[in-house]
């Protein structure tokens, strides 16, 4: 295959396959908290975070990794202020303890830390401002968990950059169904197994968590409980067990893609299970991998990092596209797998990280292997059928239009019900 295109695809590997420690928005508040102290040169009186809606929605309902399950933006930033290690980015709160933990609480009472909502602004956006005396420090962060645009001390820039949309990621624009295929099937697997090898070993041992252990709704151990152990609900249980875990606050990292913890769980765990259950070997299950994570990406360039609607949706597209990988269907297969699974469950939308997305991803991968089973059977939903449009490409691209630009007020109606600025009592 073409050379650009080859090396674009294991660019987009490198950069997306990355762990994380708990879910990605608290995370990225801690990491911006621990670097504005880092800046201010000593522990401050008080601190502001600034947000846009999405971070809010999304950390309003999840707990914290290490911090004894405390939720909210205020607390990810008191404690990413007190115990992490901004060195360690999206591990930032590998570092906390025990007495960390205290303090927080401490501080939480003393209401150290204050939010406010920041309006026009990316959906991905965080600004940490830290103050002591006379000091003060600024943090900004945009488009992508780690991304720092803006640093100050005492009013002086520190650092500052432009934004957009592509800022710290690989070049997105060359990506195509066909040639995600094509990549897969010829792809040297040197140069990506050491980032698809580590999302097995992380992502399968938060998901054994996840089983083993009492963790939020328990929605992976019901599945199997309730449905028994065929493989597809086996490959569904799996994922929906690493968001049981992940959900409610598991120290464990996963890794994550589209900077989301769920949709790097959801494109990758029922894969892994599926080929290990149909004993596919190592070398089918890296090339399938290839296909359910860059499928994920394929959608999610149009959606952008934050929405109102569901990254799981995308992410299941992605491993019932690498379902059909294993299963030995064509080029064509896969891409109908994926247009049976977006123009079924496009609709799910995101009211935040929280333990129901445990919920979501398994309703969205039982329309991925239905979308999987109709398309090994030669069906796919026609282009003028909704939102399927005439080639499976283009129907990525109006879900992704409507996921992003059709959904804005959604987006807006959905965190005012959240936090409680809508009257639903005359309805």
């Amino acid at each position: 295959m073409d050379q650009k295109i080859y090396d674009s695809y294991v660019e987009i590997l490198k950069r997306e396959l990355v762990p994380a420690l708990g879910c990605t928005e608290p995370i990225a508040l801690a990491y911006a908290s621990a670097k504005s102290v880092e800046l201010l040169e000593a522990f401050p009186e008080r601190m502001e975070a600034l947000c846009s809606g999405n971070i809010i929605k999304n950390v309003k309902g999840v707990k914290v990794p290490c911090s004894g399950g405390l939720k909210g933006v205020e607390a990810a930033v008191i404690l990413g202020a007190v115990g992490g290690d901004a060195s360690r980015e999206l591990e930032v709160l590998e570092s906390v303890r025990e007495e960390d933990r205290a303090r927080t609480n401490a501080l939480l009472k003393e209401h150290f830390c204050t939010c406010l909502l920041k309006e026009g602004v990316p959906n991905l956006f965080i600004e940490i401002r830290a103050y002591r005396g006379a000091d003060s420090s600024v943090v900004r962060i945009e488009q992508k968990h780690t991304s720092i645009t803006y640093m100050a001390r005492n009013g002086r820039t520190l650092f500052e950059k432009e934004t957009s949309r592509q800022e710290h990621q690989a070049d997105k624009s060359l990506l195509s169904l066909q040639d995600i295929v094509t990549f897969a099937r010829e792809v040297d697997l040197a140069d990506v197994r050491e980032y698809l090898e580590r999302q097995i070993q992380y992502n399968m041992a938060i998901s054994e968590e996840g089983l083993q252990h009492e963790w939020g709704a328990g929605v992976g151990q019901m599945v199997l409980e309730e449905f028994g152990h065929d493989t597809r609900w086996k490959a569904i249980a799996r994922a929906a067990a690493g968001s049981d875990a992940r959900m409610s606050g598991c120290s464990l990292p996963v890794i994550i893609i589209s900077g989301s913890g769920n949709q790097g769980m959801t494109c990758s765990l029922p894969v892994i299970e599926y080929a290990r259950s149909t004993g596919k070997s190592q070398e089918e299950l890296l090339r399938a991998l290839c296909v359910s994570n860059l499928t994920a990406q394929d959608q999610k360039r149009y959606i952008g990092p934050l929405s109102a609607y569901c990254g799981a949706v995308c992410a299941a597209a992605g491993a019932g596209a690498g379902i059909t990988f294993l299963c030995g269907g064509t080029a064509g297969q896969i891409e109908n797998t994926v247009v049976n699974t977006i123009v079924n469950a496009g609709g799910i939308t995101c009211d935040g990280a929280k333990p129901s997305c445990a919920a979501k991803i398994f309703s969205s991968l039982q329309a991925a292997f239905l979308g999987h089973s109709l398309a090994m059977r030669g069906f796919r939903f026609e282009a003028g059928e909704g939102l399927a449009m005439d080639t499976a490409e283009d129907t990525v691209k109006a879900i992704g239009y409507m996921g992003r630009e059709g959904m804005r007020q959604t987006d807006i109606e959905i965190l005012n019900l959240m936090l409680g600025k809508t009257d639903i009592s005359s309805l």
